[in-house]
């Protein structure tokens, strides 16, 4: 007996589940995530074959690749030409700059921060010609010595097919936000090899607040993992960054791993402000915008001149820091060459990523603080390049407010876990000390502030209070017997504030109600006074509310025929009358609630 009734509750709850809308909207994120695998495999071989023909074949540069990329095309042996490196990014900028402001100027910049404001502002929108513009304005910025990362202008492929794609199948803003976002995470996730990490991304970086966007997470899960297996087919399995098997033992680091989120901290607000503050610059020159990315380049040139290492992505270098192979002076010319490359490059109206300079500049931190700290209590800090890696998570956290993402994010791309511990507490540390500034200008501070979210908590509070919450406010009014003549109602009314009078039977049971405006009538026809009882003036089509409503039913009601004032009637009985609501206090005692939010109180006191 009982296993058949097993059986037939699960067979309900088969019954009871959409499978086929659950199989279509999978089939979307599927197919999400196969555009988005298919863009990243396409800008990568873009960007090796720039790399290639551009740094090496024309300047001789070779940039050193992470562990987990190779290059595509044998290294020439072209001698090392400055000169090249110098004009090189100013051509690029040219030529990106000509792509951006002639075919879509939303392309400029970095390319999340754009996908941030589609979702929030545009109801996830996103022209489609705009992913193919970034990928070849990027493509071109980043392999001609631009500083910039990746995840720019994969966000935006894998946005723009996800915002097209719920355009074309006529979905709501609400469907095409979701599907914009998890293409977001698709191609941030693919590109790095970091599937888990790109779906919280995706759902952490709209807001400054640490809050995700729950309904992304599990879209953005399923196309990132899609895109991640494609990209890893093509290019090989395993993560970004190799690194030695770092473990935490020793509790006495946490002293140089507070140091290292302060250091973290102090340089993410000199990038954030460097990189605004040239943007704002560019913003304010009086020359055709198309020119402004070939200054920007010249810029990055000229630093490049000097320090080649700041020029394009800088992976290799994040590789050989984590392998303690560079020194003190090189990692902090790295790092602060970096942000001012970046700051040029992209700031100009260039095209590419902060994420991946972001990287790299945190690890060269990270190797400072590790090697400093080596020197002086080697007993303490055994391996710096755990330092790098944590570092690596810190300083993205304290310019982007993503602290949960960025963990998972460096803990995948550097295949190292035994760090979550410091990397908590840095990270921690630098969105706490941080949360002042961001490099995504584009989010907002939580949910509420979201235009994307309007009206939806207003809903959800009111939904949450119900009128026996207000029983305070409910005012004991006198029922006026429907016989009553109209004569002596009128000695009542001249003594009372009311408005809104409800009616009883014989029994004192409510039948009906009236309000001042009903009365007009007969007070201004004073011959009929004498033949008119209030049964004659009241409505019998009441609208009640009872002490288990919530107060989003109870507006809907004040709405409806516009009432300022609702009988509020027994749960079980509708002819009890408890007393009057009056439509102000609600929405007093709504905004009260709102302001008790809002100062940390307990909403409803």
């Amino acid at each position: 007996m009982t296993t058949t009734t097993g059986f037939q509750s699960v067979r309900k709850t088969i019954q009871g589940l959409d499978l086929s809308a659950a199989g279509k909207w999978t089939l979307y994120f599927v197919l999400i995530g196969v555009i988005a695998g298919l863009g990243s495999i396409v800008f990568h071989y873009l960007c090796q074959i720039g790399i290639h023909y551009l740094m090496d074949v024309l300047a001789g540069y070779r940039p050193p690749a992470p562990a987990g990329e190779h290059h595509m095309i044998p290294p020439t042996s072209h001698p090392l030409n400055r000169w090249m490196l110098l004009f090189l990014p100013a051509l690029g900028g040219l030529v990106s700059g000509w792509l951006v402001y002639t075919f879509a100027p939303e392309a400029e910049g970095h390319g999340t921060d754009a996908a941030i404001d589609a979702y929030h502002l545009q109801g996830g929108f996103i022209r489609g010609r705009v992913p193919i513009i970034k990928t070849l304005a990027s493509a071109i910025t980043l392999t001609t010595g631009g500083s910039g990362g990746r995840e720019g202008p994969i966000a935006q492929i894998g946005a723009g097919f996800g915002s097209f794609l719920a355009t074309s199948l006529k979905l709501s803003d609400r469907e095409r936000r979701i599907m914009m976002a998890a293409g977001v995470g698709a191609g941030v996730g693919s590109i790095f090899r970091a599937p888990l990490a790109g779906a919280l991304f995706a759902a952490e970086v709209l807001y400054r607040d640490p809050e995700f966007e729950s309904e992304v997470i599990i879209p953005a899960g399923i196309s990132s993992v899609v895109a991640y297996c494609l990209f890893c087919l093509v290019f090989g399995w395993g993560s970004l960054f190799q690194s030695p098997d770092f473990v935490f033992r020793n509790p006495m680091e946490f002293g140089p791993y507070l140091v290292l989120a302060l250091v973290l901290s102090g340089v993410g607000f000199l990038y954030v402000k460097s990189f605004y503050g040239i943007t704002a610059f560019f913003h304010k020159l009086r020359i055709p915008n198309h020119v402004k990315p070939a200054i920007g380049g010249l810029c990055t040139g000229m630093i490049g001149f000097f320090l080649p290492q700041t020029l394009a992505f800088g992976y290799g270098f994040a590789q050989m820091a984590l392998s303690n192979e560079l020194t003190i002076p090189f990692l902090l010319a790295l790092a602060l060459g970096k942000i001012l490359t970046t700051s040029f490059s992209i700031g100009s109206g260039g095209s590419g990523g902060v994420f991946g300079p972001s990287v790299v500049i945190g690890g060269a931190l990270g190797g400072v603080v590790g090697r400093s700290f080596h020197a002086v209590l080697p007993g303490v800090v055994a391996e710096p390049g755990a330092y790098v890696v944590v570092g690596m998570a810190g300083f993205f956290t304290s310019v982007s407010n993503t602290p949960i993402s960025t963990i998972i994010f460096v803990s995948e791309m550097t295949n190292s876990y035994h760090l979550l511990m410091p990397s908590l507490l840095v990270c921690s540390v630098a969105y706490l000390v941080s949360q002042r500034w961001t490099i995504y200008h584009c989010q907002v501070k939580n949910k509420i502030a979201s235009p994307a979210h309007a009206g939806d908590f207003f809903v959800d509070i009111l939904q949450t209070i119900h009128v026996k919450d207000l029983m305070a406010l409910v005012k004991k009014v006198q029922l006026i017997p429907q016989n009553m003549l109209f004569r002596d109602f009128k000695q009542y009314f001249a003594e009372t504030k009311q408005h809104y009078f409800p009616v009883m039977d014989d029994r004192k049971r409510l039948i009906g109600i009236f309000s001042s405006t009903d009365i007009r009538a007969v007070l201004f026809s004073p011959e009929i006074e004498p033949l008119v009882v209030v049964r004659d003036i009241c409505t019998f089509d009441i609208i009640t509310t009872n002490p288990a409503e919530d107060l989003n039913a109870v507006l809907r009601k004040f709405t409806t025929k516009n009432i300022d004032s609702i009988p509020v009637v027994h749960e079980n009985d509708q002819g009890i009358l408890i007393g009057m609501l009056n439509r102000r206090e609600v929405i007093a005692y709504y905004n009260e609630q709102i302001q008790a939010m809002k100062e940390g109180r307990p909403a409803q006191e």
